[in-house]
């Protein structure tokens, strides 16, 4: 019961970030054509590049049909709905939120499964949060948002809720270790976006520093 729940949530990200790369489409004016490539980059990108790294049989995202499904109908989703109002685009915001802390526990768990340090499964969970949504900010020939200064925690997110998930599961509590990276990687994920937490793109003097260098430059 406890396992189908998290395929849910799983299934559930992938939909929410089919249904984003499909609003990246839109935005741009792409055919049908380009919606469905950047929902399937967008939605199983970062499972992908997940399972090809580990090398241990065919991606999930290929072997099980039910993913392809679930990519193809946020891509149409995103074709046919209006997804510009206020509540849709806070549910989508919801729905990635949950992905976030989802993704990042099944990374980090299927590494340390695999035999991968923590470090190395950390990385993994981290990457399958943030794969998909690079893959197709390059497609679109443009800086992944991820990177953009100013924008709200994401990847940071990822790497707490690894941590979580990592954390758990090495005492012995994977089923713990899933629901509280979901708990604290939608949390966090939601609280950036609301409150605009970001990264700061440089470490500023303090002010006792400042006036210091004022006086050697002559000010």
């Amino acid at each position: 019961m406890l396992l189908e729940m998290f395929r849910l949530v799983d299934l559930t990200g992938v939909l929410a970030n089919a249904i984003l790369g499909g609003i990246a489409a839109k935005k741009v004016g792409y055919d049908p054509v380009g919606f469905v490539v950047l929902a399937i980059v967008s939605g199983l990108g970062g499972g992908l590049i997940r399972d090809t790294l580990l090398q241990k049989g065919t991606p999930v995202a290929l072997a099980e049909p039910v993913y392809l499904a679930v990519a193809l109908a946020g891509a149409a989703i995103a074709f046919l709905v209006p997804l510009h109002v206020r509540p849709a685009r806070w549910t989508l915001i919801g729905l990635d939120a949950v992905a976030v802390g989802s993704w990042a526990a099944i990374g980090t768990q299927k590494g340390l499964a695999n035999g991968l340090s923590w470090g190395s499964a950390v990385l993994l969970g981290v990457t399958t949060v943030v794969g998909g949504g690079i893959l197709r900010d390059v497609l679109m020939q443009r800086r992944p948002v991820v990177f953009e200064a100013g924008s709200p925690l994401y990847a940071t997110c990822a790497l707490v809720a690894s941590l979580v998930a990592m954390a758990l599961t090495t005492a012995g509590h994977p089923g713990w270790g899933t629901a509280a990276s979901v708990a604290v990687g939608a949390s966090m994920a939601v609280a950036a976006r609301w409150f605009g937490w970001a990264l700061p793109t440089e470490v500023k003097p303090r002010r006792r520093h400042r006036k210091r260098e004022a006086r050697m430059s002559g000010e």
